[in-house]
């Protein structure tokens, strides 16, 4: 028994003293990629090293043609990466590639002083190397896993919505304002490989036709500017790259890499979700026939009673409406692409509405005059000081009284309002 526990003393020691690597002694200043393949996808891990320090890590995942060999994903990734950023004196590389020494030469040029591209094949060079290949590999094998889940969440609703097809593209509506001042309208799109945030919109509604607090309208106007906008720049019939009946069937891994192609080469959605009820549905629906787009389906998801997540209700043309079963995975696929929309509209509200706030004055706020805006002013400096301000802060200010400081507070927000004149955060889908 003495013997054991001085065994594990002894492996305890052997753990605590090993050279874990993370802050190399020979690496000055370098960048550290490597890269790995599998199923048709690429994953380039990064590590950066200043001072001798690791200063983090990041996966990327190129779109490379599946032909080309690992060196020249990694050249071409690595021309495109340093683009826009100073390069340090050394670069490692898992992958060599024909033109290592003009993107050595191209850099240094773009520097002003000497950059090495090595592919070390010994030392603790090679082993930083082999650990960001690693690192590549765990997170191509996590971006797999992920996608796939997406891809079973997406053919569990194209059944449930009677698609033709699983939706490689789904845009999601929905508009935010507070009584109908600064109404934004939000479209953010998601597809197989989760929400492609880079494609997100916002529509600042502009009509002044509408009545303040007229969802329909403001769901109409977001409507038409986003499809006229897609009819003027990729017309349906060019857009279009259905898959002929005939065509043979590939494998699965073949066909995701396919269809994650055709999303970046065709704007239109396979789906429109609308945040809203029968008026909203009604309205989108009319908005796509009379600009002539009757192959894009829309569905609107509708909040349940007393606004409770899973019981909710869609409006799907052709069909009555209805509910998913409680519990049932794509309702809560469903739910997260809701309240997706949901937070970038009501957050860019707030940024139109911060902003227009900064233009107007503190005196827009209820119970804030010109005196009450200059001694805020005065205690904190800035309206985005303001803006961050916690309740107690506020009411240290001269002349701001536990009730004014709750309205402000509430204001920036979104909170309970302290009293029926503060205004609350309406939701397009309401």
């Amino acid at each position: 028994e003495r013997a054991a526990v001085y065994r594990d003393r002894l492996a305890a020691l052997s753990a605590i003293q090993t050279q874990q690597g993370i802050n190399p002694p020979t690496v000055e200043e370098a960048d550290v990629f490597g890269l790995y393949q599998d199923a048709g996808f690429t994953c380039i891990e990064a590590f950066f090293f200043r001072t001798g320090q690791n200063w983090g890590n990041r996966a990327y995942f190129p779109r490379a043609d599946r032909s080309l060999p690992p060196g020249e994903v990694l050249g071409s990734f690595l021309a495109q990466f340093y683009d826009d950023k100073p390069p340090p004196r050394l670069i490692l590389l898992s992958h060599g590639f024909a033109d290592c020494a003009l993107l050595a030469e191209a850099l240094g040029v773009k520097s002003g002083r000497k950059v090495e591209v090595a592919t070390p094949a010994r030392g603790e060079k090679k082993e930083l190397v082999d650990h960001a290949v690693a690192n590549a590999r765990e997170a191509l094998g996590r971006k797999l896993a992920d996608t796939s889940s997406q891809r079973k969440l997406l053919d569990a609703l194209a059944q449930a919505f009677a698609l033709p097809r699983m939706p490689r593209r789904i845009e999601i509506y929905d508009n935010s304002h507070i009584q109908g001042t600064n109404a934004v309208g939000a479209m953010v799109v998601a597809g197989p490989e989760g929400f492609r945030k880079n494609q997100y919109r916002k529509f600042n509604i502009r009509s002044a036709a509408l009545t303040p607090g007229d969802d329909f309208g403001m769901m109409r106007e977001v409507l038409t500017r986003r499809f006229k906008r897609l009819l003027e720049e990729a017309p349906r019939g060019e857009a279009d790259d259905t898959v002929p009946a005939d065509e043979a069937p590939l494998a699965e891994e073949t066909i995701e890499h396919e269809e994650n192609q055709r999303d970046d080469e065709s704007p239109w959605p396979d789906l429109v979700l609308i945040d809203g009820g029968q008026g909203q549905f009604a309205a989108a629906r009319a908005v796509l026939a009379d600009l002539g787009v009757t192959d894009v389906p829309v569905v609107s998801i509708a909040k349940g009673l007393d606004r409770d997540a899973g019981r909710e209700t869609f409006f799907v043309e052709g069909r009555a409406p209805f509910r998913l079963p409680p519990r049932e995975p794509v309702l809560y696929f469903l739910q997260r692409l809701r309240d997706e929309a949901h937070r970038f509209a009501i957050g860019s509200h707030r940024q139109r509405r911060a902003r227009g706030l900064r233009e107007g004055g503190l005196q827009e706020i209820p119970g804030v005059g010109p005196q009450r805006k200059r001694a805020l002013l005065h205690h904190f400096g800035t309206v985005k000081a303001i803006e961050r301000a916690s309740v107690a802060d506020l009411a240290r200010v001269e002349g701001v009284s536990d009730e004014i400081a709750r309205k402000i507070y509430d204001f920036f927000h979104e909170g309970a309002p302290a009293s029926p004149p503060v205004a609350t955060a309406q939701n397009g889908g309401d």
